[in-house]
This record gives C-alpha cells, sequence and structure tokens, in this order.
C-alpha cells in the first residue's frame, strides 16, 4: 500500500502524469494540424492516415499489452512503456517527413502505450484500497480531463508561437521524470499459473482490426463497393468481379475478427490462456458499457479531426486561435465530468449516460448549424459546450460501469479492454469520418466543376480526371495559386477556387450530419446500462 502522510499520493501523481501524456498527445496532433502538414511537405490525407494507425496500434496491440504485463509484472511493464514511448516521443519531435513521424507516432508511441495504459489501472488498484482507491482512479480520469482541456491551447500556443515539435519533446522528459520517481510504485506479484501469449491470437486481433480499419481509411479514394481510383499491379487496377478492394478489406477485417473470436472461446475453453476472456460479454452491463465506449470516441475523435480542419483550412485560423475555439468543449468535459460524479446520487447510471448522449447529438446540431464562411461564433460555442458536456457526462459513468460490472479480479483485464473499445473506436471515427469528407469533397468538387459555365469543357473535362484521384483537403488560396500557377486565367482562377469553396463546406457539412447520425444510433446501445441509482 502507499504509505501514509504527503508521500501517500505521489504514486497517483506519477501515473497521472503518465495519464496525462498519453491524452495530451492525440489533442495537439489534432489542433497542429496544418502547420505539421506544412512543416512534413504531405498532406491532411495523410496525416489522417498516421492519426488513425496511432489509435489503431493501441486498440490492436492493447490486449497484448495488459498480458505482458501479466508475464512482466504491472511495474516493468510500464517501465518498459515508458521508456519506449519517449522514444517514439523524441522521434517524432525530430521528423523530417510523413514516414519518420508515423514510425515515431503512429508505431512506437503506441507500442509504449499499450504497456503503460493496462498498467496504470492496476498499479492504482495494487497502491490503495477502499476509499483511496476510488480517489486514485478519479484522479486518473481528472488527469485525462485536463489533457483534453489544456491539449488544444497547449499545443496551439507552442505550434504557433515555436513548433509542436517541443510539445514531444517535452513528452520525451516528462516520461524521463516519471521513470525517475516510479520507484516508489508498489507491485504485489500474485501467485498463479504461468502466464503465455498466444501468437495467433495477436496476430489475427491486430490484422483483423487492421485491414477493416485500413479498408474504411481507403474508403474515400477506392470507392465503398464501386470502383474508383484503384491501386495498380502493372498497370492494372485492382477490383476483383468488378467490387472495390474496400469492400474485400472490410469483408476480410470482419472474418479474421470472427476467427479470432472463436479462438478465444476455444482457448477459454480447454482452461488455456486466451488473449482474452470472451466469457464476459454475456455481462450485458459490460457489453453495453464498452459499445457506449467506443461509440463515444468514435464520435470524439471525428469532431477532433473534423473541426480543427474547418477552423484552420477554411477559416484560415492558426493553431492557437483554433485551440481556443474548441477551448468550451474542452472546459465542459472537465466540468460535467464531475458533475455527472455528483448526481449518481440523485439520478441512476443510464440517465446520465442518455443525457450524455442526447447532449452529444443536440451538440452536434448545433455545430452543423455554425459550420458557415463566416463562423457563426456563439452558435459554435455553445455547440461546443453542449458536445462537451455530453462527453463529460459519459466520461463520468463508463468507466464505473464497466468496472464495477465484473470482479475485482477481472479489473485489469476490464482495463484493457476500455483501452480497446476507447482506441478502436477512436480509430474508427478519424477514418470513418475523415474518409466520408473527402469523398464527398471529390465528388461535390468534380460536380461543381462540371456545372460551372465560366470555364471551357476541355478545362471541365481535365480537372474532372485529375480530381478522381481525390482532391486534397488545402485552403482557398492555395488552390488559386495553384490554378494561377497552372497558366489559367484570373476568372477560370476564381471559378475553380468558388467550386473548391463551396464543396469544402458542403463536405464538412456533411461530415458533422453523418456524426449527428452516429450519435443518435449509438443511444440504443446503452439500453443495458444499470437503471438502478446509487443510495
Amino acid at each position: 500500500m502507499a504509505s501514509k502522510g504527503k508521500s501517500k499520493w505521489l504514486v497517483v501523481i506519477i501515473l497521472a502524469c503518465a495519464q496525462f501524456i498519453m491524452v495530451l498527445d492525440s489533442t495537439v496532433m489534432n489542433v497542429s494540424i496544418s502547420q505539421v502538414v506544412k512543416d512534413l511537405n504531405t498532406s491532411v490525407s495523410g496525416l489522417q492516415a498516421a492519426i488513425t494507425f496511432y489509435t489503431l496500434t493501441m486498440a490492436a496491440l492493447m490486449l497484448t499489452g495488459g498480458k505482458m504485463g501479466d508475464i512482466w509484472g504491472r511495474l516493468n511493464a510500464f517501465k518498459i512503456g515508458a521508456v519506449i514511448y519517449g522514444i517514439g516521443s523524441l522521434i517524432t519531435a525530430l521528423s523530417p517527413n510523413l514516414a519518420t513521424l508515423m514510425i515515431g507516432w503512429s508505431l512506437v508511441e503506441g507500442l509504449g502505450a499499450v504497456l503503460v495504459i493496462p498498467a496504470i489501472a492496476a498499479l492504482i488498484a495494487m497502491n490503495y484500497q477502499g476509499k483511496d482507491r476510488v480517489l486514485g482512479y478519479t484522479l486518473i480520469g481528472a488527469a485525462s480531463g485536463i489533457a483534453v482541456a489544456a491539449g488544444p491551447l497547449i499545443g496551439g500556443y507552442v505550434t504557433t508561437y515555436l513548433s509542436w515539435r517541443y510539445v514531444f519533446a517535452a513528452e520525451t522528459v516528462i516520461m524521463a521524470v516519471v521513470l525517475m520517481f516510479s520507484g516508489s510504485i508498489i507491485e504485489k506479484r500474485q501467485k498463479g499459473p504461468k502466464t503465455s501469449i498466444d501468437i495467433r491470437s495477436v496476430l489475427l486481433s491486430a490484422s483483423g482490426m487492421g485491414l477493416l480499419v485500413f479498408g474504411i481509411l481507403q474508403s474515400k479514394t477506392w470507392g465503398w463497393i464501386t470502383p474508383q481510383a484503384l491501386p495498380e499491379i502493372n498497370g492494372k487496377e485492382i477490383a476483383p468481379l468488378g467490387i472495390s478492394l474496400v469492400a474485400y478489406l472490410i469483408l476480410f477485417g470482419v472474418v479474421i475478427l470472427r476467427s479470432f473470436y472463436l479462438r478465444q472461446k476455444e482457448l477459454e475453453a480447454a482452461k488455456a490462456n486466451p488473449l482474452l476472456r470472451v466469457s464476459m460479454f454475456s455481462i450485458k452491463v459490460l457489453r453495453s458499457g464498452l459499445a457506449v465506449l467506443s461509440a463515444q470516441y468514435i464520435i470524439t475523435s471525428a469532431v477532433f479531426f473534423v473541426m480543427p480542419i474547418y477552423l484552420q483550412m477554411v477559416l484560415g485560423l492558426d493553431a492557437l486561435e483554433t485551440g481556443m475555439k474548441i477551448f468550451p468543449l474542452s472546459v465542459s468535459i472537465v466540468i460535467f465530468s464531475m458533475v455527472g460524479s455528483k448526481l449518481i446520487t440523485r439520478y441512476s447510471p443510464k440517465q446520465i449516460v442518455r443525457a450524455g448522449q442526447l447532449a452529444l447529438v443536440g451538440g452536434s446540431l448545433l455545430v452543423l448549424g455554425a459550420i458557415d464562411p463566416e463562423l457563426k461564433g456563439i452558435l459554435f460555442a455553445l455547440g461546443m459546450l453542449v458536445l462537451g458536456a455530453g462527453l463529460g457526462l459519459l466520461a463520468s459513468q463508463i468507466g464505473n460501469v464497466t468496472m464495477s460490472s465484473v470482479s475485482e479480479d477481472k479489473t485489469s483485464e476490464v482495463g484493457g479492454l476500455q483501452g480497446t473499445f476507447q482506441n478502436f473506436g477512436a480509430s474508427l471515427g478519424t477514418a470513418l469520418i475523415g474518409s466520408i469528407m473527402i469523398a464527398n469533397l471529390t465528388a461535390g468538387f468534380i460536380t461543381n466543376i462540371n456545372q460551372n459555365p465560366e470555364l471551357p469543357d476541355n478545362l471541365k473535362t481535365s480537372i474532372s480526371d485529375k480530381a478522381q484521384a481525390g482532391v486534397p483537403i488545402v485552403s482557398s488560396p492555395e488552390v488559386e495559386q495553384y490554378a494561377l500557377n497552372a497558366g489559367l486565367s484570373t476568372n477560370e482562377a476564381d471559378a475553380i477556387t468558388s467550386s473548391y469553396e463551396s464543396s469544402q463546406l458542403k463536405s464538412l457539412k456533411h461530415a458533422m450530419f453523418f456524426v449527428v447520425i452516429l450519435g443518435l444510433a449509438a443511444i440504443a446501445l446503452s439500453r443495458n446500462i444499470p437503471s438502478k441509482k446509487l443510495t
């Protein structure tokens, strides 16, 4: 147990610092999109892939990371993960191009996180008991909330006045400090059968998730079912039976995940060591809690991807101004996380979760109404506040709902499950909403160009042919400059820019409308959340 006195909370402070860094990471990258794209000479689609694969790495390997903690010990896993994460942050800070960024951030940092995140919950349980343990989990949750609130401002300020690279360099330093003080963390190693990892299970879960998310990510250029721009081998487009490769990737991903599920049932029945005890999914409360958590992060990641693009690429705001615009959402998350925790004695978890889900839908509708060439500031800020309220209310309940649905000996495994569903939802949200937005931008731009009376037919045909492979998300001045550099007249450049601006705005609105649909659909997932209030 943690020692008495002033040092009593040192352990939770160390673990909260690690949790803070894990959450801060994504918010910084999202708010710095335009500057990272410029510095690395890449595209929004390229950065979308990096963001998606970061969360996908964590989703695909979170269960494996939890098992490694069983083998090495939670404290050793935490320390090793912190070292790997720090190295990844340093590689990210020094990245000269997108490929290096994806190695440092999407892969190495992700691998570090899958060891650190499951260990945090287990180490809190080992170091605290009773009310202290509850408070410890609350402080870890507060660290996440503060990171969400402060991330856009920290990232925005540092990116605008210094460079986004300094944030990742600072993460390396902070993880080094966490390691220095990690000796004060107590670990209780439990005796039991030797833990092993089923490599087949790891490969099935990782490849299944990877194919599913990669298929969704590529839908923006390859098409969902009807083939569009497709990859080629020896000059031949790959479209088996005339169907887009995306459909096959998603189908194979689902089939492989089904095989993973059956493999876990087989191992559990044989009393072997499954990567995941799928029998836990028979617990309705756990199943519902994880489903709501995943849906919550699909929506969260979608909003945090779409909004910076709107604010920076359409309105021309810098990273700090973007952070300020998103700040109401961040503050609201923290406030309503605390409000939700207080309401639990007056209302049931199901009532609070449903209120949060409805707030997500309402907030998304308000933000949708605010998307305009001239930002409707009050409506946008109100939408951000309501969205944050919904996310805060959900955050205050879902962790407790899932953890309390199982016995104490399974909390570590459920912690890993939460990390898996959270990050899988985040990777799906970024891939799905980003792809919907880019696909709508491409289709809308081609339509607008073909309907523009100020452009000659030969130019319409040329632009439409080039746009079939996907229209990049850039600012309007960049489109106009590109047209002028291509030798087009001022009138033609203006017509193309106008067509692009119109299609860009519509694509953003379509993406946010889809977020509203997802929010409404997610309400059905909360039907098994406990409807009995605490006394």
